[in-house]
């Protein structure tokens, strides 16, 4: 950085992101972002899930989280989704290129994408 308008120029980017996290929606993405998380990826998932979340239009509806260790280091990255009322779903193995499908098909339609599910899962 050269110069504090290019700080603010900074800051006015991250805006939305910051504020889509924070939203109060009824639907929360959790990303497990511990060692072992973010050894296995979860960075990129995290930073797919704010982008097309936010892309969706979705950023009144969805915060977007993280969260240290989950506890099941062998299917990192690891993303909860809690909703109000139901029960939480978890996806494993995730990867920056899952996170269109899962905004698209069960944040924005409300359809749980069972192939990546902890239940779901094959090895």
């Amino acid at each position: 950085m050269k110069s504090l308008a290019e700080l603010a120029a900074i800051r006015e980017r991250m805006k939305d992101k910051v504020a889509m996290r924070e939203s109060d929606g009824n639907l929360r993405v959790s990303v497990g972002m511990a060692t072992c998380g973010i050894a296995a990826g979860a960075r990129p998932v995290l930073n797919a899930f704010v982008e097309k979340v936010t892309e969706a239009g979705l950023a009144e509806k969805v915060t977007v989280t993280q969260t240290g260790c989950i506890g099941i280091c062998q299917y990192e990255p690891v993303v909860e989704v809690f909703e109000n009322g139901k029960d939480k779903v978890t996806y494993v193995k995730m990867t920056a290129e899952k996170v269109a499908e899962i905004v698209e098909q069960h944040l924005k339609n409300g359809n749980v994408v069972e192939k990546y599910t902890i239940g779901g899962y094959k090895a």
